[in-house]
């Protein structure tokens, strides 16, 4: 076209394909004319979110690459992957209902005859670049093609960890329906995925995918890919109903008193799937810690411990200071304290929450020797707090 310029090739090198696009057109207006969009961003529940370590860049810097903690971030030995196979996953659950943790946010969900994928990233690193970041400490489970046909893909946010360029194309090319929140769309669109494979939802919208309802809920956190942050995608907790089950879909979120309201609208869940890692003293706002992944599971089912707790967004990628193992130790301490089933498979290992529950401490045998974690009157469960206000022994 006269007149129009090409990207220089310094510029593309600044914008790899994995930072997606920018949401525009009907796509932007319908982001504009969200309730939940004002003053140019997406808003948060609960007030503005810090979204960026807290203190200074150097006092984060000397606790992240501290050479006497940071082997503590990562196993001792193999992470022992559970060798999940089709012929596993190609059984109906007998119960109805069967959850497959793949590692990190990444669940496969099998509930009332259908097929859902959470949060599915299969790279190898969690980074827009293949030569550098966060890289897995585990191998998948199985190939993503093993896992069989996928009714429906559900992603959280567009953060690294949870969408994945090279897992979005290999799916990009099935016959999956996506639901997604508002805005995060335009990644997919620009990946190669069909725009009527898209269910884009604002925060308690629903769709219909394959006989199941898809809920957008809300949740406290922030997006982005590229060199900058325009707070134009949505970020999202999820509910899946089908006639007999529901499970619920933390993505990423700091604690907030709106998990009580999800749990009062959409609950109570046969199983929720919280995050309980890469939480921090320098984010406290925008990731839970163990306990308060706990409480927001009891908030979401009424303050009743009924339902499983799924630990999730741990354990195989080194996103924040503490140890490997500890939310994993920690929430088996929480959820013990307050009378919780909670179930630790080792990634890939099926299991149905209304059957036996995998329970070993897998995590155990390799990783180093973790301290107790801290102790209060009436339980982890008694209250929410901030992870500043606690004595969080082992903690750096």
């Amino acid at each position: 076209m006269a007149g129009s310029r090409s990207p220089s090739p310094g510029l593309s090198a600044l914008r790899p394909e994995a930072f997606g696009a920018d949401p525009s057109g009907e796509r932007l207006a319908r982001i504009r004319r969200s309730p939940h969009f004002k003053d140019g961003v997406f808003q948060n529940p609960g007030g503005p979110a810090r979204t960026r370590p807290s203190g200074s860049a150097l006092d984060f810097a000397k606790v992240f690459f501290d050479k006497e903690t940071r082997p503590r971030r990562a196993p001792t030995g193999t992470v022992p992957v559970h060798a999940t196979t089709l012929a596993d996953l190609a059984k109906p659950p007998a119960t109805g209902l069967r959850l497959t943790w793949m590692g990190h946010s990444s669940v496969l969900a099998e509930l009332d005859g259908r097929r859902v994928l959470f949060d599915p990233v299969w790279g190898e690193r969690c980074s827009p670049f293949p030569f550098a970041g966060p890289k897995r400490l585990h191998p998948v489970p199985l190939p993503l093609a093993a896992l069989g046909p996928i009714d429906a893909v559900v992603i959280s946010h567009d953060h690294y960890d949870h969408l994945d360029l090279p897992t979005i194309k290999q799916l990009a090319g099935t016959d999956t329906v996506f639901a997604v929140p508002l805005g995060v769309g335009a990644h997919l669109e620009h990946w190669g995925v069909a725009p009527g494979r898209l269910r884009e939802l604002d925060w308690h919208e629903s769709a219909e995918i394959a006989g199941l309802t898809f809920t957008a809920t809300p949740a406290r956190h922030f997006c982005g890919r590229g060199l900058r942050n325009t707070q134009h995608t949505l970020w999202a907790s999820w509910v899946v109903a089908g006639d007999e089950h529901r499970v619920y879909h933390s993505g990423d979120t700091g604690y907030f008193e709106g998990f009580k309201d999800i749990g009062a609208a959409y609950g109570p869940f046969d199983a929720t799937m919280i995050q309980i890692g890469a939480y921090s003293d320098f984010w406290p706002d925008i990731h839970m810690t163990p306990a308060q992944g706990l409480q927001a599971h009891l908030d979401l089912q009424g303050g009743e411990p009924h339902g499983v707790l799924l630990p999730i967004h741990w354990g195989t990628f080194n996103l924040a200071t503490h140890a490997w193992a500890e939310p994993g130790e920690w929430t088996k301490d929480a959820a013990d304290e307050a009378g919780q089933a909670v179930a630790s498979p080792r990634p890939g290992e099926p299991f149905e929450p209304a059957g036996k529950l995998p329970a070993e401490a897998w995590w155990r045998a390799v990783s180093a020797p973790l301290q107790r974690p801290w102790r209060r009157s009436g339980g982890p469960a008694a209250a929410p707090a901030a992870q500043g206000d606690l004595d969080l022994a082992g903690e750096v």
